[in-house]
């Protein structure tokens, strides 16, 4: 309904255009690359179509109570995650440009002296938007897909069905065609990600490799890495392991969801940055690939999925909105409608709707995870499986400490031990304090945002 009101959205970006880089068929184990500039580009541009669509006080999509255009950020009402991990600093990089495209440099980031001096902030009032960096060997919320030996069977299972030798026999022909422009790669099915990625990535920065492959040979490529990476990262169950990349991000959407929802939290805007991966299995588990909305396909860099949460204005709950932009293929965003049990594929989605069909697939601790995947050792899995029944019974209700919250614990464990020996020393005597109407100076510490109350420290990066 055009008179709905936009209370919020959830922001989930894949990186854009950068280097070329391999991952591990079997594995996904991922080395590292870096963006490139029309990466940046892109990502600045998506971010500038966000502010305009979603900050713009005249845009009929402008989220209500959000500091509009003609106000600086304002960090209670945002929250920003990326995932660092196999690709290095590219989805982090990412972010920023992004950001910088939702939130540009403006003279109102500025402060005036005693003096009457104004100085503006640097790059002509670059506006710094904290960015949770999430590192997977601590959170597994945005790569949920590695080092998971149960999504790791079941990638050689797939290769070793039917369906997929049936696909190689079929596409055999065309890839004895490409070993010539492999560069010594290997060409199978199995390793079909990484020669499109590199026939993609080539196609973009050489001109040598554009003109010298035939005109379809991409084409074909992209349709053949597509079977391959779909058919990994889905699954026929919602709570199947082939949806492991989107499980783990979940418990973060509905939160996020929950929050703008929720008038007396000041959350407005839920920006997560990662791979391609979530976006294949989101795709399949919210309906949209079954239903002909949208094809079974890796998404372009700097493609996003918009999650609007609507207040209808007939009034009750908030509703699910769900729009999608393959990167620079669309101009603007266009709304899907999903499909899934308990919903029947007409319009936006009753949040208690969205909610309960998800969430019990939704993978919420670590812990979880570690059960899930059959992982006994890597991601912190050896001490929480090896724990106390009542410290795993702990652990699976909480998040764990991070560096900066277990560095609070100490501190105060440190304190509390030297007041009580100073208490027992004066007790006795042996320890006395001088005049009594001294006054005692308190050191002011400033608050840290989080997401969800989650105590794991942003990380701030022009």
């Amino acid at each position: 309904m055009s008179n709905d009101k936009v209370l919020g959205i959830v922001v989930i970006a894949r990186h854009g255009d950068r280097q070329g880089f391999y991952q591990d068929p079997e594995s996904y184990t991922a080395s590292a690359t870096s963006i490139t500039a029309l990466g940046e580009t892109q990502e600045f541009a998506l971010g500038s179509l966000l502010r305009s669509l979603y900050l713009n006080a005249s845009s009929p999509t402008y989220i209500q109570g959000i500091a509009n255009t003609s106000s600086l950020f304002q960090q209670n009402q945002v929250a920003v995650r990326a995932d660092a991990g196999g690709e290095g600093g590219v989805i982090f990089d990412s972010a920023i440009a992004l950001l910088q495209g939702l939130w540009p440099a403006t003279s109102l980031s500025n402060t005036t002296l005693a003096d009457g001096t104004t100085v503006v902030s640097p790059l002509g009032g670059y506006q710094y938007v904290p960015i949770e960096s999430v590192e997977p060997n601590q959170d597994v919320s945005l790569e949920g897909f590695t080092s998971c030996n149960t999504l790791n069977t079941r990638i050689s299972n797939f290769y070793d069905s039917d369906e997929f030798l049936a696909k190689a026999n079929q596409s055999a022909n065309f890839l004895s065609q490409l070993k010539p422009y492999m560069d010594g790669r290997a060409v199978t099915l199995e390793n079909m990600w990484n020669i499109f990625d590199y026939m993609n990535v080539q196609s973009i920065h050489s001109a040598a490799f554009a003109q010298s492959l035939p005109n379809t040979f991409l084409a074909q490529a992209r349709d053949l890495a597509n079977f391959h990476e779909y058919g990994v990262f889905s699954d026929a169950s919602i709570d199947g392991i082939g949806n492991i990349a989107a499980r783990t991000m979940l418990p973060s959407i509905l939160t996020a969801f929950n929050r703008i929802a929720n008038s007396s939290d000041p959350l407005k805007l839920h920006y997560s940055s990662i791979s391609y991966k979530p976006f294949l299995s989101l795709f399949n588990m919210t309906g949209v690939v079954q239903s002909g909305e949208l094809p079974a396909a890796i998404v372009n860099y700097a493609a996003s999925i918009v999650l609007e949460v609507r207040q209808p204005a007939s009034g009750g709950e908030p509703v699910i909105r769900f729009n999608f932009k393959n990167g620079t293929d669309d101009t603007t965003y266009h709304a899907h409608n999903l499909t899934f049990s308990g919903w029947n594929g007409q319009g936006d989605v009753p949040l208690s709707t969205f909610t309960n069909t998800f969430k019990p697939a939704a993978i919420n601790t670590t812990l979880q995870w570690c059960n899930v995947c059959g992982q006994t050792s890597l991601r912190g899995c050896g001490d929480l499986l090896g724990a106390s029944p009542s410290s795993v019974s702990a652990s699976s209700h909480h998040e764990r400490f991070s560096l900066v919250g277990a560095g609070f614990l100490g501190a105060g464990l440190t304190a509390a031990v030297l007041l009580m020996s100073l208490a027992a020393l004066i007790f006795f005597g042996i320890l006395t304090f001088g005049s009594k109407n001294k006054k005692t100076a308190h050191a002011r510490f400033g608050s840290r945002a989080s997401d969800s109350g989650s105590e794991s420290h942003s990380v701030r990066k022009a």
